[in-house]
């Protein structure tokens, strides 16, 4: 089945620019409670995920860099950990099984490689649990 009946558009999702400060992730990641955003560059294209371990990480591996300095660190200099590739819209439900093992969502581009939503690991779980109580397992 086409990912496409599975898509939470750009427009209903949390994301943050690739041109913002770790604060404002941080800010963003509380305000909303979540712990990764999809990142998406000037161009609308999706660049990557940032997570709360990537921020820690980075807290932790910076010398002196206290809360009150995150406004001063550009989001695109920390370093992800976690490669999360874009998948195609045309991609389908059975591909995105393996993906969704270590992510919370699945970020999905276009034709043109822009980011427009996510595919979210609830709703891929939900509809292979309807497919195993259809056939009665």
């Amino acid at each position: 089945m086409n990912i496409a009946f599975f898509l939470t558009p750009k427009e209903e999702i949390v994301w943050i620019s690739a041109d913002s400060t770790m604060r404002q992730v941080i800010e963003k990641m509380e305000f909303h409670r979540y712990s990764a955003l999809p990142l998406v560059n000037d161009s609308g294209k999706y660049v990557g995920t940032i997570t709360e371990g990537d921020i820690l990480w980075h807290l932790k591996h910076t010398q002196n860099l206290g809360f009150k300095d995150t406004n001063k660190i550009m989001i695109r200099d920390v370093s992800k950990y976690q490669k999360n590739k874009p998948v195609s819209i045309e991609s389908h439900i059975e591909d995105l099984i393996l993906l969704s093992v270590d992510q919370n969502f699945i970020p999905v581009v276009d034709d043109h490689d822009i980011f427009i939503g996510i595919i979210k690991r609830s709703d891929i779980i939900n509809y292979f649990y309807k497919l195993l109580l259809n056939k009665k397992i």
